[in-house]
């Protein structure tokens, strides 16, 4: 059977967004969804008696959070397969365990409970910096939510040459028929190279050409796979994390990659993927480069 997309509900109406938008994505993908809530209630409330006449409340809202998602994904998809669990863990480490048998993991932008001002819940940012899969955070206004922007956008960094990230982006263009919007964006050095060919001067202009090979280098097997897939490419001076988040509000999802490295929660994932899930105005993608437990230098 094909791994599933799995979505992570909890009651909110940050989860519910997520849903309706895994729900469209595992129809465009023709993939099974599996819709998974995370509750401890058993550890507060204790196991239940087998002469027991009342359920905890704990199961009972765990149950009704995702029979409840399970009911609006059927009428949104009728005929989509589906399943559900409550599992008996924390939401992050929940999400995480799922996502090693998910082809992707969907979560809401923030979770029930947490502060309306926020701009990412905490399980959004662990699950997104450690999950094994691509993972979605849902977030946006109603034209990206609905796809109704039909652009996809992609970050490519200088370890992006047929990287996972891009593939995705390929995807996700070709089930959705929407154009790919790929962009490159560089600096201006602080100091001309010294071994730059151009006049002086021209380090900028020379930066500029360099990333625009990187570019077509980036691109080309997946462009060679996704012929009919409807391609622009940019380069553009300026910080990758803020051009991207600008032009992600002509964007249905933005995809980056996540070059894993140690440290806290978010600060692992590196500036651009951390600058997108907090300040993009469409979902975002943030794809693993490597898979977990690499190093530097291993394929």
């Amino acid at each position: 059977m094909e791994s599933p997309l799995v979505v992570g509900v909890d009651g909110s109406d940050a989860g519910l967004t997520a849903l309706d938008w895994a729900v469209d994505e595992a129809v465009r993908h023709g993939l099974p969804l599996r819709i998974v809530h995370a509750s401890l209630w058993e550890r507060y409330e204790g196991a239940v008696p087998p002469w027991a006449t009342e359920r905890p409340s704990g199961q009972v809202l765990a149950e009704n959070i995702v029979g409840t998602a399970a009911d609006r994904a059927r009428v949104r998809a009728p005929g989509l397969p589906l399943t559900t669990d409550v599992l008996a863990e924390d939401a992050s480490t929940a999400l995480l365990e799922e996502g090693r048998e998910g082809t992707i993991l969907v979560v809401g932008s923030r979770g029930r409970g947490e502060f309306a001002d926020l701009l990412l819940g905490s399980t959004g940012l662990v699950v997104a910096a450690r999950a094994h899969c691509p993972v979605v955070v849902v977030r946006g206004d109603r034209h990206s939510l609905e796809a109704r922007h039909e652009r996809v956008l992609l970050g490519v960094g200088e370890h992006d040459v047929d990287s996972p990230a891009v593939r995705f982006a390929f995807r996700e263009a070709a089930v959705r028929d929407a154009e790919l919007d790929v962009v490159r964006a560089w600096r201006r050095p602080a100091h001309e190279p010294a071994d730059h060919p151009l006049p002086s001067g021209d380090g900028g202009a020379y930066v500029a050409e360099r990333s625009s090979a990187l570019l077509d280098k980036a691109l080309e097997a997946a462009a060679s796979e996704h012929p009919h897939v409807r391609l622009r490419r940019t380069t553009v001076e300026g910080t990758a994390h803020r051009v991207l988040t600008e032009r992600s509000a002509a964007a249905d999802l933005l995809v980056v990659g996540a070059r894993r490295r140690g440290g806290l929660a978010g600060m692992e994932l590196g500036r651009v993927a951390h600058r997108a899930l907090h300040h993009a105005t469409c979902p975002v993608a943030v794809v693993p480069q490597r898979p977990l437990g690499t190093t530097q230098g291993e394929p």
